[in-house]
């Protein structure tokens, strides 16, 4: 395997590679929970392309890479809790305004070909070295209810789900539970 690197997202291709990343991600994580023609209609391979570079131009919420030579493998994007703001197109409001102090990580995607092979994990532990040098108190990030993959994944790195959900409306037949967890900062 090729060396091991890391990209702070700031090129048109990071952002392009960080929106692939998230759709193949979804249509992994979420095929039997979400609607086939609303995958294909809504999860396209470019549909945050555009919601990264504005991240980027912005300068308030970071997109970070991890790649195997040119293949990226995992990516994040983080920065501080979204209370009255959102971090691009989402599909929900998210809002955790008992939390303003705290860091978010507002997504984590990796190919599903590199599931369980530690990429997220390493992913994770370099979002939060970022954010605990940045002086949050914690990181806390929103994991749908459907995801138990992701949920154990994150549960694994000492997050906590908090009892904090929100009700994410798909489709008028598709209604999915976002629940937010959380892990403190221990000086």
């Amino acid at each position: 395997m090729k060396e091991l690197r890391w990209i702070d997202a700031c090129e048109e291709r990071h952002f392009r590679d960080m929106s692939l990343l998230h759709a193949l991600g979804w249509r992994a994580a979420y095929r039997d929970s979400i609607p086939a023609d609303y995958m294909a209609r809504e999860i396209t391979d470019s549909r945050w392309t555009s919601v990264f570079r504005q991240n980027y131009e912005e300068g308030v919420y970071h997109g970070l890479l991890l790649y195997s030579g040119d293949i990226p493998l995992c990516c994040a994007t983080y920065g501080p809790a979204r209370v009255d703001r959102s971090a691009g197109d989402t599909i929900c409001t998210f809002s955790s305004p008992d939390l303003a102090s705290w860091g978010e990580l507002v997504s984590l995607y990796g190919h599903p070909d590199s599931w369980g092979q530690g990429y997220g994990s390493l992913v994770i532990g370099e979002v939060l070295k970022h954010l605990k040098a940045a002086k949050y108190p914690g990181c806390f990030l929103y994991v749908l209810r459907e995801n138990t993959r992701a949920r154990r994944f994150y549960e694994k790195h000492s997050f906590v789900w908090d009892g904090h959900a929100l009700n994410v409306a798909l489709t008028p037949d598709t209604t999915l539970s976002d629940l937010r967890y959380r892990k403190e900062f221990h000086v």
